[in-house]
């Protein structure tokens, strides 16, 4: 149940308590989901894993883009709505997963083209979680694919990733050069194989 002080007060402590609590709420709503490599991972390791590259490669300490992070696909993979994030965690936070989900009423290719077309118009909170969300899956494409993901598949995958994380530029530094390397050694690798 939500403390109204959680959502308002910014002290370390009821930051700590807000990030624990929005990731709880996340593993809730992802539940059994899965990630589509060949282990199967549960879900929920993706949304800390983006958390975590925000604060330890990205240096972010504030707490809306960290919760942010840890929801950033509740409302575009689960039954939960911004109402719910609201309600939860306050305007802000509500505000910034909306900026990053997808419609997924549209098709795939349309939503990765508008993830390009949109992503220079994002406050620089959310271009840090689409940079720290390229950052995780593009390191899941390169170590452990989806299965049945050619070839051909990921290095298309790494140069739209490029793309959308070029309209992020000058939102965090350290996730652009972490990026960029990243994706400089996923391509090298890809034309080794």
């Amino acid at each position: 149940m939500k403390r109204e002080q959680d959502v308002m007060d910014d002290s370390d402590e009821n930051s700590l308590a807000l990030l624990l609590r929005a990731a709880a709420f996340s593993a809730e709503q992802h539940g059994p989901q899965r990630r589509k490599n060949a282990e199967e991972s549960p879900y929920i390791n993706h949304p800390i894993e983006v958390a975590h590259v925000l604060a330890s490669t990205g240096g972010i300490t504030d707490a809306v883009t960290l919760v942010a992070a840890l929801l950033h696909d509740t409302i575009e993979d689960t039954p939960a709505s911004g109402g719910d994030l609201e309600r939860e965690f306050g305007a802000q936070v509500r505000s910034l997963v909306e900026e990053v989900t997808d419609d997924k009423t549209l098709e795939k290719a349309k939503r990765k083209e508008l993830q390009i077309l949109h992503a220079p118009s994002l406050s620089t909170r959310a271009k840090q979680i689409k940079l720290g969300d390229r950052i995780c899956n593009v390191r899941d494409v390169l170590a452990d694919p989806p299965a049945g993901w050619d070839l051909q598949r990921r290095v298309e995958y790494l140069g739209w990733s490029a793309a959308v994380a070029e309209g992020c530029r000058g939102a965090n530094q350290a996730l652009e050069r972490c990026l960029d390397k990243l994706l400089v050694e996923g391509r090298e690798a890809l034309v080794a194989e």
